[in-house]
């Protein structure tokens, strides 16, 4: 069975934006889309480390504010032709709040 965390709720996170979670792992960047959907990434672009909360949000994708490499926010992959990736994480939205998954942060942080 799945734990789910509670990081908060939906409004907290502007449509087309972005706010940071900082867990064990390091930063994790929430995005919400347009259509409200959200979507958890590592906040650290593989190019040059750029902030990827930091970034533009179009459709479900950002693209870092430094070098404009653009990510897919449902896969983590480098868009294009740049090549690379950043971690997702799964969440799930209950009542407008926004749960992310435990085990997977255990997971990852045990790796």
């Amino acid at each position: 069975m799945t734990d789910w965390i509670d990081i908060g709720a939906l409004a907290d996170v502007p449509s087309r934006g972005a706010r940071c979670l900082t867990t064990p792992l390091g930063k994790i960047a929430i995005f919400r889309t347009a259509d409200d959907r959200v979507f958890a990434i590592d906040d650290r672009c593989p190019h040059r480390g750029g902030p990827l909360s930091e970034g533009i949000v179009h459709g479900a994708q950002v693209t870092c504010p430094l070098h404009n490499w653009v990510f897919s926010l449902e896969t983590g992959e480098a868009q294009g032709a740049d090549a690379g990736a950043v971690r997702t994480y799964p969440l799930r939205l209950h009542d407008n709040r926004i749960l992310i998954d435990a085990q997977t942060l255990r997971a990852r942080s045990a790796a």
